[in-house]
Order: C-alpha cells, then sequence, then structure tokens
C-alpha cells in the first residue's frame, strides 16, 4: 500500500540530485521514492515466463499421451485382447516412475482427497505431491523476487520502500492468474486437460500468496512511515496519512477485504455454511479488487491495468455462465423443466433443456433451484443419465384451418429435447430441503422451477484402453454411468479398443440401488453386454447377511468393505492391453484406488484419473 501519490516521473533508487543516504525518511514514504520499477518489471516478465513454461511442458506431455492412446485406439479398433499385448506393457521407464512418484502420488503414503479432521472441524485436503511441488516453486520463486532488494543501501527507509513496490507489485501481478483459475470457464482448463479441482486448489494458494504480499507491502510502509513521524516527532503521522489520503484509505479498505477474504476461506468455516461462505467470499474478493484499483489509479502506480484486467475478467466469466444458463435453459415461451423423485436418501432430478446439448461421458453441471435458497447459488452433480428425442410440436403457422383432405391429418414437425438426470444424495442445505418437498408429495414426484449450467468436465478420454476399472463410491456411481453407457455403445461399433468393463461400486446399503435400477436395467439389456462388462457390488452396512446374494458372474455382490488393492491387482493380472483406473466417490475411497493404482503403474500401461469436488 504505497503512500500518497507521486506525480511525474518516477525516482528511482539512483544518485542523481539528491543522495539517498541523506533523504529524509518521509521521502519513501510517498509515491515511488526508492522504488526500484526496472527490477518489478523484470520479475514480473519473470514469473509470466515461469507459468508459460509451465503450460508449454504440460501441453509437450499431453500432446505426447495424446498420440500415443490415438496411435493404441486405432490399432486396437478390431483386435482380439491377446492381440492388444503391446500396448499393455511399458515403452519407457521414465515415465512411470513419474507417474508413480510424483504424478499420482499423495503428499505422504495415502492421503490426498481424504478430509483432515479435528474434532467436528473440516480442515480441508492435502495437496499431491504434483500439486505441492508446483505450489512450492511458485511461493518460493515470489519468495525469491522479494528478497532481490539493495541490502547494500546506506538508508534503512530506502530498503524498506524498494520492498514496499516489490510486494504490491508483486501482488497486483498475481491478482490475474488468481482470477483466471477462479473461473469454471477457464480456458485453460481444456487447453492442458487439467481439472477444474486442480486449478481450484492453486487459485485457494496463489489467494493466501496476494494477501501475505499485501500484508509484507503494507507493513514495509508503516515501518518507513514510523521511522519518518519519529524523526520529525509526529505521534499521530501514520493514522492522520491514512485517513487524509483517499489513496491510502482505498489501500486499508482492500487489505482488510483480503484478510478477511483469508480468515473466512479457510477449510473450517467453507464446511460450516458453505453456501454463506460462497456469496461472502465473492463480495469481499470484489471489494478487494476494487479498492486495489482504485488505489492504483489514485497513486497512478505501475499494472494497475493489472487489477483492470482482472475486474474484467471477473465480469466477463460471469457474462459468459449467465448467457450458457439463457441459451440452455429458456425458449420464447417456455423454461427448462424439472422434475423431482423422491429415492432413500436421495433425489433423482430431471432436467428436460429446451435445447439439445452435446454430452461427453464423465460430465459434470452446475444445479440451479432459485425458489429453494434466498441466492442464485449452484452445486455440482455429475450427470448420471442423459437421453435425446424427438419432440412434435405444432408452430402458430401450423394452427390455421384445413383447406383440403390432406390438411387434415399434417405430419408434424419436430425438436429434438435433452433431458439429464442427475442423483442428488440428501445433505444439509439445498439437497434436504429438496428431498424434503419431494418426500411431502403423495406421489413422491414434484414439479419445480431450476436450470443447470454446463456441461463441464469430461475431458478424459477412455476409447483407446483395452481394460477399464471404474471404481465408485456411493453418489459416485453417476460419474461412472455414463462412461459404462458410452464404452458399450463404443464396442458394439467397433470404434473403441475396450475388451473388458469392471464397475465397482461400494454403497452403505441396498437402498442406494433404486437410485440407479433404471439404467442399470437399460444397460443390462445391451448388447454384448455380457461379453465386456462385469459389476463388482459391495455393501458395508447390509440389513440381513442374507440379502449379499450375487446374480451371475457377471454381476457380483459381497458384504463389508471394497478392497481396491485386491480388485487392481486381480484384473491387472488378467487385464487386455492398457488398463485405465477412473474412481469418484468419498476421499478415503479415491485415496485407496490412487494407492492400489501406484503398486501397478511400473509393471504395466495403467493411467489413474479421479473425479473429485473439493470445496
Amino acid at each position: 500500500m504505497p503512500s500518497t501519490p507521486h506525480h511525474g516521473p518516477p525516482l528511482l533508487p539512483t544518485e542523481g540530485n539528491y543522495s539517498i543516504c541523506s533523504m529524509h525518511p518521509s521521502n519513501f514514504t510517498r509515491g515511488l521514492t526508492g522504488v526500484n520499477l526496472q527490477m518489478d518489471e523484470m520479475t514480473t516478465w519473470a514469473l509470466w515466463l515461469s507459468i508459460v513454461a509451465m503450460c508449454l511442458i504440460i501441453i509437450i506431455a499431453r500432446l505426447i499421451q495424446g498420440g500415443v492412446s490415438r496411435l493404441r485406439h486405432l490399432f486396437n479398433l478390431r483386435t482380439d485382447p491377446l492381440q492388444q499385448a503391446y500396448w499393455a506393457r511399458n515403452g519407457t521407464v521414465i515415465w512411470p516412475w513419474l507417474k508413480k512418484n510424483l504424478v499420482y502420488a499423495a503428499l505422504r503414503k495415502k492421503r490426498h482427497n481424504r478430509n483432515l479432521q479435528v474434532g467436528r472441524l473440516n480442515m480441508g485436503t492435502i495437496p499431491s505431491r504434483f500439486h505441492t511441488l508446483l505450489l512450492t516453486l511458485y511461493i518460493l520463486s515470489n519468495v525469491a523476487y522479494c528478497c532481490l532488494l539493495n541490502f547494500k543501501s546506506c538508508n534503512k527507509s530506502a530498503l524498506l520502500a524498494e520492498l514496499r513496490g516489490r510486494t504490491g507489485h508483486l501482488a497486483f501481478v498475481n491478482m490475474m492468474p488468481l482470477m483466471i483459475f477462479a473461473g469454471r470457464n477457464n480456458a485453460f482448463i481444456p487447453l492442458l486437460r487439467v481439472s477444474f479441482d486442480t486449478f481450484n486448489i492453486l487459485h485457494r494458494w496463489i489467494g493466501r500468496l496476494v494477501v501475505v504480499e499485501a500484508i509484507v507491502h503494507t507493513g514495509a510502509w508503516m515501518a518507513a512511515k514510523h521511522i519518518a513521524d519519529t524523526k520529525e516527532g509526529n505521534k499521530n503521522g501514520m493514522m492522520e496519512a491514512l485517513y487524509g489520503s483517499p489513496f491510502l484509505s482505498w489501500g486499508t479498505v482492500s487489505l482488510v477485504s483480503m484478510i478477511f477474504v483469508l480468515v473466512q476461506a479457510s477449510s473450517a468455516i467453507r464446511h460450516l455454511a458453505y453456501e454463506t461462505f460462497l456469496h461472502l467470499h465473492q463480495l469481499l474478493a470484489f471489494i478487494a479488487f476494487l479498492g486495489a484499483a482504485i488505489h492504483g489509479h489514485q497513486g497512478q502506480l505501475p499494472l494497475t491495468n493489472y487489477v483492470y484486467a482482472t475486474i474484467a475478467f471477473w465480469f466477463l466469466e460471469r457474462l459468459i455462465r449467465l448467457s450458457k444458463i439463457i441459451y440452455r435453459n429458456f425458449g420464447l415461451r417456455s423454461s427448462t423443466r424439472v422434475i423431482v423423485e423422491a429415492l432413500p436418501e436421495a433425489c433423482r432430478v430431471t432436467f428436460e433443456l429446451k435445447r439439445p446439448w452435446e454430452l461427453r461421458p464423465g460430465c459434470h453441471v452446475y444445479a440451479h433451484f432459485p425458489t429453494l435458497t434466498w441466492s442464485l447459488s449452484s452445486h455440482p452433480f455429475s450427470i448420471a443419465w442423459y437421453d435425446t428425442r424427438p419432440t412434435p410440436y405444432r408452430s402458430l403457422e401450423d394452427e390455421k384451418l384445413p383447406s383440403s383432405i390432406k390438411d387434415l391429418d399434417p405430419p408434424l414437425p419436430s425438436r429434438t429435447t435433452t433431458s439429464i438426470t442427475l442423483i442428488m444424495s440428501k445433505k444439509e442445505g439445498m439437497t434436504s430441503k429438496l428431498h424434503a418437498l419431494a418426500r411431502a408429495s403423495p406421489s413422491g414426484i414434484i414439479n419445480i422451477r431450476g436450470f443447470i449450467e454446463g456441461p463441464y468436465g469430461g475431458q478424459e478420454s477412455l476409447h483407446s484402453y483395452g481394460t477399464i476399472l471404474l471404481f465408485a463410491g456411493g453418489v459416485g456411481i453417476t460419474h461412472q454411468l455414463s462412461h459404462v453407457r458410452d464404452l458399450l455403445e463404443t464396442y458394439n461399433d467397433a470404434t473403441s479398443a475396450v475388451r473388458k468393463i469392471v464397475l465397482i461400486w461400494s454403497v452403505r446399503s441396498q437402498d442406494a440401488f433404486d437410485w440407479v435400477h433404471p439404467w442399470m436395467t437399460e444397460i443390462f439389456q445391451m448388447p454384448h453386454r455380457r461379453q465386456v462388462l462385469k459389476v463388482l457390488l459391495f455393501v458395508t452396512k447390509p440389513r440381513h447377511a442374507g440379502d449379499v446374494v450375487s446374480r451371475s458372474n457377471q454381476v457380483q455382490m459381497f458384504g463389508g468393505r471394497c478392497k481396491p488393492g485386491r480388485i487392481v491387482e486381480e484384473e491387472f493380472e488378467k487385464r487386455a492391453g492398457a488398463m485405465a483406473v477412473t474412481v469418484c466417490g468419498p476421499g478415503a475411497f479415491a485415496d485407496e484406488v490412487r494407492a492400489a493404482t501406484r503398486e501397478r503403474v511400473q509393471e504395466g500401461v495403467v493411467d489413474f484419473m479421479e473425479e473429485s469436488f473439493s470445496w
């Protein structure tokens, strides 16, 4: 938070008309006196180049992965399992080693997405080893840039001014990736094929970095101001400056808002009342950015345009989201129709959309129910099932008296209607209210106002793998169903390399089977299902031991907890071609699947994919 604005050319720390050593300390509390703009610009370029370099490395790695996957896909379209043996072996030792020890690895042992609990407080998750490496390099680079100061300066106030300028400069620069990484329409997600969940982790840590830099920035100014006031004998100089200058006042508003964001964004507070957190978080963040923009404008500070661009991106991202919602959900005379059916401990929610969607397996959407909550909050849900069908209708031009016999029974024009169905497990907040409303209905089914935003995700294709293991825990089955359906369809069309699909679903009780009963019935009726698909069901708390009965070798049911390590080991030994392991479920369950997969990546081609919504 630099002090009072300086008009005119910046005063750099050089021996010009004034000697740094003899300058009064108050000169370093205003304007850009003592600020090393040249070094600030160099650190800006270094920071952006490091981000670009990391993106290029990921893009190159993705291109190589994509090329190998494409070749594997094309060469195995019409092969039998034995002919895929070549693609089951690793062609190098470097990439499998990196997958086991860096890319797929938890920071320590197994724990990654399992929440840390302190009493009843949820303290969040631990970044993976790869995430930790990226964050450590990024944070340490910022620390290094802040330490590139002239420690030989003969004037302590000049050193503080240089530190103030550097930290303020870097805080402005970091605001750009901070905002970009928070957006659902982040262009880097499809470009790098990196999940929104990963960018969310980066967003949180860069946000903490910005707040720390803003605090150091302000602390450096306060230290220099204290030195100057002490020399002048002015005990109230700091408070007079803060209250008397709009420049300083708006900088203070920005800093205080950032500190509030830092506190209320802690995992414990987020999980206590997420909807309240979300809207307060957005409000405080906007005030912080607005205060920083006015602060920079008042002081004619370098890189103020970064803050303007950040705010502009914030509005643009929300405009894109609003445009998607309006286009997908609203027509000239009607809007999306929502049907809610109460199920045991969950709801089956179907959205009949006004326009067709192009959906990829593994997509998710954000559901809005404005009549249930006081705000336009939204929650992510995997798409469990979707249907596209022609729907006849009459237009106004068709509503006219017939003029001939042929006009008495004309064919109706048709339009395409897409319906998307979600399973919403009953939790606190919106899902609990929705379930209560549906249960209160005599039929257990209600119509309600709502709309969805999306689709998002679905970046990974499974078509090039011969063996695919789909792990699901609880409501995580919704993510895997679309993959099962897609893989069976492509197998029947001979457009994928898949020869073996194993769906593993772990639930607490058999009641959860009602969630997906109609879709599993449809899947079991698909051609060649018995040749490709095996389903393993695990019921951790069955009502009666006699209820756990396997119907066939293709659909097996077990009582007790699922043991991913044993399943991955058995299926790895009997795999056909390259193997993919995907998981969607509770954090502890996903961590077990991750650990089991890591044990096999150096023994053959095994890729791991996880769908998670950490918040």
